[in-house]
């Protein structure tokens, strides 16, 4: 029977998937695109082990609609789970033809022969040899993917789970271009485009000769400036005249948590067991608490660049989106082309890991090129950045507890409000060119989602229950960010689960451990607990905090224990130690996902205790790193990372899973070190000290 784990969506060609080169090099074909993760190499790891060839041989295309499979966007840490899938099986098709094509060729049964760095024997005979090269003669394979390829059996790995220098590193090191922004083309000129200071602003007047350096773009409300060299387009762009009508159309921000729960909503349970209210009302004892996330931006130190080229009518854009195939569409459909004359090839950007301005960088640089008619390269500023990428949604977490006499949860009751959190583009109307040209506000989100990941807990409750309350619309522009919903919900899931404990007088490692009857789990909290000394004094004003998730309830297990000291009079957080126990299943670099564990930490923990969206009435007010800033390397904190290897499971996402988990072990640990609950994010020294006041009256 074929294996299941080939997805249906996947291409069938084993050519699609893997070239053999005259000179013995592996071209490996994927949709999937590297964001700074390393996923190139743990995807290059997967292939050698199963063609078993030396992982230096191996050279990925990724991420470009004219040579790689259409896999869908790159998303959710589902690269090495689903594509890593999609490839092994591939690579090890492409084994078992070269088997059959040797044992042809050197007159022998195909369980007769060994392979050994691409090199084919004879077991009886090693004199005999043949290369997987020669084999191919530099054809192709003109073969389908079965799914009946025997696959290696993880006992036998020598190159999986082993870690693995990166294979993106060498050329960045030695300060070579490797990103977008590197790109140059013969004949590029530069491009600016000149924004409204706020969304919906309009045009009122133009002055196109108030930039004499440049060529000046105007499509309705969408301004450009192309000039020949960068500075000059960035002269053009101040010196260009231009006026605005702005608008008022914001909430206040002091009330915007209150704003969005009196909008209307699409109501969905999304989870639910038992007799949520009979089990409220029968109480011993009942707990509410509300938490609140605000807007955050994805601040990639890099900000968005895109590279785009007309030639006759075909279109080309470089440019770091995460989903090629759909920003393809969405640019055809935006300039009114054939699908088939647009082409996308992902070059490497600053990490996003999510949706940020990198796809409207690209219908920027289109949009100019085409007018201009040679290659145009667009790099936004650090204000374009801040203020018109789309932004993680703000949200509204409201959860009811109920205990009985022995202090067991018997009823929990999760009300979440969020907008969708993915808007990201497939028509042209979902680019913010098109809604500068046309005017029109982006149109309403697809679907909802996001707002829902990681709201279900994995705890065993009698009665419990999530409801989503939909938001048709965001105030800010939004979408998705790492981790979509998953780190709001489980910051006020895991919160009020220490709020639980507290009130039945349990300890929070153990309170937790009641309601988990999953092994993997329960393996997960304790070793992050022993590797933390859970339960051993600290020194007055310090404490440790735990959170544990399961990443969309069904990915990777995670235990996160925050150790905080709490300066009292200033109200400052210090996080000494954050220890991370991690399951992610087949753990194929070692090295590398330590680094995203340790990098998806620090990003959460950044989020945590420092970031937030401000704005007036009309327009974004963080503008730079001053109005929004992040956390500083004098304040990163000793990391600690246990993974916990399972080679006879699958490999699931590593990348997002830490993300969920620091900030409630954080909200946590202050609460064990000073007693105050800090329920809305970011917690800063201002909100901590207000909550120390109002604990001593």
């Amino acid at each position: 029977m074929p294996n299941k784990t080939l997805s249906d969506s996947a291409p069938r060609q084993l050519d699609d998937w893997i070239v053999i080169e005259p000179d013995g090099r592996i071209l490996i074909f994927s949709g999937k695109v590297e964001l700074g993760t390393g996923v190139s190499t743990a995807l290059a790891q997967i292939a050698a082990e199963e063609l078993d060839v030396p992982l230096e041989s191996i050279r990925l295309v990724m991420g470009d609609t004219g040579r790689t499979p259409d896999e869908g966007h790159t998303t959710g840490s589902k690269t090495l789970q689903i594509a890593g899938a999609a490839l092994r099986h591939a690579a090890a098709e492409a084994r078992f033809a070269l088997l059959e094509m040797a044992s042809a060729q050197l007159d022998c049964e195909p369980n007769e022969l060994i392979v050994q760095a691409g090199v084919i024997s004879v077991r009886r005979d090693p004199a005999r040899t043949i290369t997987y090269a020669e084999l191919m003669g530099g054809e192709r394979f003109n073969r389908s993917i079965t799914g009946i390829a025997p696959l290696k059996l993880p006992e036998s790995y020598q190159i999986v789970g082993q870690s693995a220098p990166r294979v993106d590193l060498p050329r960045k090191f030695a300060g070579l271009p490797s990103f977008v922004q590197d790109l140059r083309l013969p004949g590029m000129w530069h491009g600016r485009v000149v924004r409204p200071p706020s969304p919906g602003a309009t045009l009122t007047s133009l002055d196109e000769n108030s930039a004499p350096e440049a060529q000046v773009v105007r499509l309705g409300n969408f301004v450009g400036v192309v000039a020949e060299r960068e500075e000059l387009a960035i002269r053009a762009a101040q010196q260009l005249k231009v006026t605005w009508q702005e608008t008022a159309h914001l909430p206040p921000r002091s009330s915007l948590f209150d704003d969005l729960r009196r909008q209307p909503t699409t109501d969905e349970v999304v989870a639910g067991r038992g007799e949520v209210e009979i089990a409220l009302q029968s109480s011993r004892t009942r707990l509410k608490a509300t938490y609140t996330y605000p807007f955050q931006a994805h601040a990639s130190l890099g900000p968005s660049c895109a590279v785009a080229d007309f030639r006759g009518d075909q279109l080309t854009v470089w440019c770091s989106s995460q989903g090629v195939y759909a920003l393809r569409g969405a640019l055809a459909d935006l300039l009114k082309l054939p699908l088939e004359q647009v082409r996308v090839i992902h070059v490497e950007g600053a990490g996003c890991y999510g949706h940020n301005g990198f796809d409207d960088a690209a219908a920027d640089a289109a949009l100019l090129a085409r007018a201009v008619k040679r290659p145009v390269r667009v790099q936004w500023s650090r204000a374009d950045e801040f203020i018109w990428e789309p932004k993680a949604p703000a949200m509204v977490m409201e959860l009811h507890g109920g205990l009985d006499e022995q202090g067991n949860v018997v009823a929990w009751d999760d009300h979440v409000w969020s907008p969708s959190h993915t808007t990201r583009p497939r028509s042209g109307r979902e680019l913010l060119a098109s809604q500068l040209m046309s005017g029109e506000a982006a149109p309403a989100p697809r679907f909802f989602g996001g707002g829902d990941r990681n709201a279900p807990t994995n705890y065993n409750f009698p009665a419990s229950r999530v409801t989503m309350h939909w938001l048709a619309r965001s105030p800010l522009r939004s979408s998705a960010m790492r981790g979509l919903g998953a780190a709001q919900n489980t910051f006020a899931n895991e919160s009020f689960m220490d709020e639980l404990a507290a009130a039945a007088r349990a300890d929070p490692l153990e309170f937790r451990l009641r309601y988990l009857s999953d092994p993997r789990a329960v393996e997960v909290l304790w070793a992050a607990a022993q590797a933390a000394g859970w339960g051993a004094p600290l020194a007055t004003d310090e404490g440790r905090g735990l959170a544990f998730a399961q990443y969309e309830n069904h990915g990777a297990y995670v235990a996160t224990i925050a150790h905080v000291a709490v300066d009292r009079s200033s109200g400052v957080v210090r996080v000494r130690r954050l220890i991370i126990a991690h399951d992610c299943g087949l753990i194929i670099n070692p090295d590398g996902l330590r680094n995203q564990i340790e990098g998806n930490a620090l990003q959460a923990l950044s989020r945590t205790l420092k970031e937030e969206v401000t704005f007036d009435s009309s327009r974004i007010t963080s503008v730079d790193w001053e109005t929004y800033p992040i956390l500083k390397f004098s304040e990163v904190p000793d990391v600690e990372i246990i993974l916990i290897n399972r080679p006879e499971q699958p490999a699931v996402g590593g990348g997002e899973p830490a993300t969920v988990t620091p900030g409630a072990a954080v909200a946590n640990a202050i609460f064990a070190a000073v007693g105050v609950r800090l329920r809305d994010v970011p917690i800063t020294p201002e909100k901590v000290r207000r909550a120390l006041e109002a604990l001593k009256r």
